[in-house]
């Protein structure tokens, strides 16, 4: 671990650091930006490469196994100021360690799944996406695919929603949803629409199938031409005049449903 405190803000690499805030420079330098102990600890965990790692000498101190673990697998590692560690995160009162790690991107859209999918689109909020990542990964899905104008799938907020599973679930990023809806149909992949209003609920569909599951807008929902290619539309009930639920709350509803279905086999 080094022993040299970075104190000052003007420092080039905190100025480096910093620029991973903006999605722009992140995608630019194929870089992530990891904050927290569940994320980073889950990535150390996995082996997943760390390329820089920043922490107080506070946080270093409570967390002597894994700063030794730390050092042994990361590039770099550097000690800093309280307020140069605030000026890296992007949280308002951040752990006390931040890294930077490069971004391993899953680019194969033919993958057909053997058990449950989850296919999104153009989801818009990181915590949402985070929260459904992280849900996935706790009931088996096997893989995400996103479209291109969601939230950006790496974004800070996103890794810290899934507290560290976001490492654990491939996700692809594609232009094209419904290619890769009708790829998976033509494997015999049942794929459910979830809609606001339709003539079955979700625990009416047989789950225990092979399964992908659309989920739409947190506003707007699915788009037409998705709900159009799907076999089978499902719903959430609702009482008491309530429009809609959180989609990582339907999501886990839904996912946890597959869960019990398969449970049952």
């Amino acid at each position: 671990m080094a022993n040299k405190i970075i104190t000052s803000i003007k420092n080039p690499l905190v100025k480096q650091l910093r620029k991973l805030h903006r999605s722009r420079n992140r995608r630019q330098q194929n870089l992530l930006l990891l904050e927290g102990n569940n994320t980073i600890t889950t990535a150390v965990n996995l082996n997943y490469p760390l390329a820089i790692v920043c922490c107080t000498p506070e946080w270093q101190e409570r967390h002597q196994q894994l700063s030794q673990i730390i050092t042994h697998q990361a590039q770099r590692v550097e000690l800093v100021s309280p307020e140069v560690l605030s000026a890296i995160a992007t949280t308002v009162n951040p752990d006390g360690v931040v890294a930077v790690a490069t971004r391993q991107i899953f680019q194969q859209p033919d993958v057909i799944i053997n058990h449950l999918g989850l296919l999104a689109e153009r989801l818009q909020d990181p915590g949402n996406l985070g929260t459904i990542i992280r849900t996935a990964v706790a009931t088996g899905v096997e893989r995400l695919w996103l479209s291109r104008d969601s939230v950006d799938f790496d974004h800070p907020k996103v890794l810290r929603a899934s507290a560290g599973e976001w490492f654990r679930l491939p996700v692809t990023v594609t232009d094209n949803l419904a290619q890769t809806i009708q790829e998976q149909q033509k494997h015999n992949i049942q794929v459910i629409a979830t809609v606001p209003q339709a003539g079955k609920t979700y625990w009416e569909i047989d789950l225990a199938r092979p399964s992908l599951i659309l989920l739409g807008n947190e506003g707007a929902g699915l788009s037409e031409e998705l709900i159009a290619l799907a076999d089978e539309k499902v719903t959430i009930p609702l009482d008491n005049a309530v429009e809609s639920l959180n989609v990582a709350i339907a999501t886990a509803l839904i996912l946890y449903e597959a869960k019990r279905q398969n449970s049952n086999q």
